[in-house]
């Protein structure tokens, strides 16, 4: 494990929720398929340790859910992190864009017949 909240032994320090306050609404409109950039701007004002982890994590356009695993964090606290970065100019949000059907039906005909095999 690395990160400044976590330690080989003992894992994660304090608990998820104390790196946000408490707070569990981001004032951002984050899902888990948004994807974030940073802009190159630093953050006004001080951030913590773990913004700065997300931070890193948006070079080029990562999902919030990519992100939430690479902090190993929930993915509500990793929201509340990155909109704390779009509120400071630190990194832009944008919600991922669909097809006209986000779903393909042979991809999901595919997956049902592999585990129909299985079974």
């Amino acid at each position: 494990m690395d990160g400044p909240w976590l330690d080989d032994a003992a894992g994660r320090l304090i608990r998820p929720y104390s790196v946000i306050g408490g707070r569990t609404r981001p004032t951002a409109a984050l899902d888990l398929l948004s994807l974030v950039m940073a802009t190159g701007t630093a953050p006004q004002g001080v951030l913590g340790p773990e913004h700065a982890l997300a931070l890193g994590l948006c070079d080029g356009p990562t999902s919030v859910a990519e992100i939430a695993a690479h902090l190993r964090l929930p993915a509500v606290v990793t929201k509340v992190l990155l909109s704390d970065l779009v509120d400071c100019g630190a990194v832009t949000a944008r919600a991922p864009r669909f097809q006209e059907s986000p779903t393909d039906r042979s991809l999901l005909e595919a997956v049902l017949d592999g585990l129909r095999r299985r079974l």
